[in-house]
């Protein structure tokens, strides 16, 4: 009789701790759950930042949020909801080129003129970039001046350039087809030939600041 009481004690006593332990496992995962939801929402959010960073740096942190919003500003432009008009013109050596035959690349576009000091200031960086951009085979590195031949603008140019430079002397492009109404301005053009943004002014596009910028796009 005394062992079957025992016995009788001894699994209801199991069975209160196998309760209590339930419990606290629950409780453990009720508390758990949103801490860690919001540890990995935290996470995820980071990395998002971390992957704008260099493009807020580029266009400012009040432009990029009124943008990413999909605000219109004064300067600059960041989305994915316009594709690039295609054109052809002619570069430096009088060839035609079209800019659908970079499709597959991204595509750093440059619009200038000689008579704006701000882009003659800001040409050397570009020229830079498409030296860098032969080591990075998906990046392409274009100008469009609105001048009206190569005389007029190789002196800007050291012999070993490697910078597409095409001449749009009525704006039929830019003006007419991009709308640009100020230079120096700069177009980035993803790989599907989507405009993914728009910097308006003069920058150092040869800075890890702008490359980082760049391939967040690539």
């Amino acid at each position: 009789m005394s062992n079957t009481s025992s016995t009788s004690t001894t699994t209801s006593g199991n069975t209160q701790r196998s309760q209590r332990e339930l419990w606290a496992a629950i409780i453990v995962a009720v508390i758990g759950l949103p801490a860690a939801f919001g540890f990995a929402r935290a996470m995820a959010d980071g990395e998002t930042r971390r992957h704008e960073a260099p493009v807020r740096a580029m266009i400012g942190n009040q432009a990029f949020e009124q943008l990413a919003m999909g605000l219109k500003t004064p300067l600059h432009y960041y989305g994915d909801e316009l594709s690039a008009p295609d054109f052809e013109l002619q570069d430096q050596q009088g060839r035609p080129f079209k800019l659908s035959q970079l499709r597959g690349k991204v595509v750093v576009m440059n619009f200038w003129t000689i008579t704006c000091q701000p882009c003659v200031e800001e040409m050397p960086s570009l020229v830079q970039l498409a030296g860098l951009a032969q080591d990075m085979p998906d990046l392409e590195v274009i100008s469009v001046t609105s001048d009206k031949k190569w005389s007029d603008v190789e002196t800007l140019f050291p012999p070993d350039s490697r910078l597409t430079v095409l001449f749009d002397p009525e704006k039929k492009i830019m003006r007419d087809k991009y709308g640009s109404r100020m230079f120096p301005e700069t177009w980035v053009i993803d790989k599907n030939g989507v405009i993914r943004l728009r910097v308006d002014g003069p920058r150092t596009w040869s800075s890890p600041l702008a490359l980082d910028a760049i391939r967040t796009f690539m």
